[in-house]
């Protein structure tokens, strides 16, 4: 498994249209969120030229696995879009506490892999930990994540400290999330 991380413009020639498409495969198209599209990618407002990406790929240079990177003084998707699931509290605002967005680990050309069980795979488990050191080296203390249910349990069996910043949330938003999790970066 090769990984990669940086903002779109130190990924190499073709990886974000390439993290893009994947991200329409899987969460458009595989798991059905209603979210605007264009050309097959799978893009928002939060996709900017500051957005760090972490992707896995494999030996044939396939994207498997994605995840997004942003922090939370600036714009971000539970504090833009999501801010009820903190049940009240203010989301956070500042350079240490980073959200991670978007997290894929699918391997679309395993005939096993399934995007429900993507939260348990060693996969994600290594993109979460490529992640996780790569919002450290921007200065990351805690992560927070709008997440469905499965990835508190993949954070718990990757060994993780982590604990809901509000309680479950179990009805129809834009896309399938659950809870949020803020996670300290120095106990992981």
């Amino acid at each position: 498994m090769n990984f990669s991380s940086g903002v779109s413009t130190e990924l190499s020639a073709g990886l974000f249209k390439k993290v893009s498409n994947y991200r329409h495969k899987l969460f458009v198209t595989t798991l059905g969120w209603q979210l605007k599209t264009q050309n097959d990618m799978e893009l928002d407002q939060f996709d900017r030229p500051d957005t760090v990406y972490v992707v896995a790929q494999d030996e044939n240079d396939q994207v498997n696995g994605c995840a997004r990177l942003l922090p939370t003084n600036r714009p971000y998707l539970l504090g833009e879009v999501f801010p009820q699931l903190l049940n009240g509290l203010p989301p956070p605002n500042t350079p240490d506490v980073w959200e991670l967005s978007r997290f894929a680990a699918m391997d679309f050309n395993n005939q096993t892999s399934s995007a429900l069980g993507q939260f348990s795979s060693p996969l994600a488990i290594q993109l979460l930990q490529e992640a996780v050191t790569c919002a450290r080296e921007h200065g990351a203390k805690r992560l927070i994540t709008v997440s469905p249910i499965g990835v508190e349990r993949l954070l718990r069996r990757a060994g993780f400290h982590a604990h809901r910043a509000g309680p479950p949330v179990r009805r129809q938003l834009p896309c399938p999330v659950g809870d949020n999790y803020l996670d300290r970066l120095n106990d992981m």
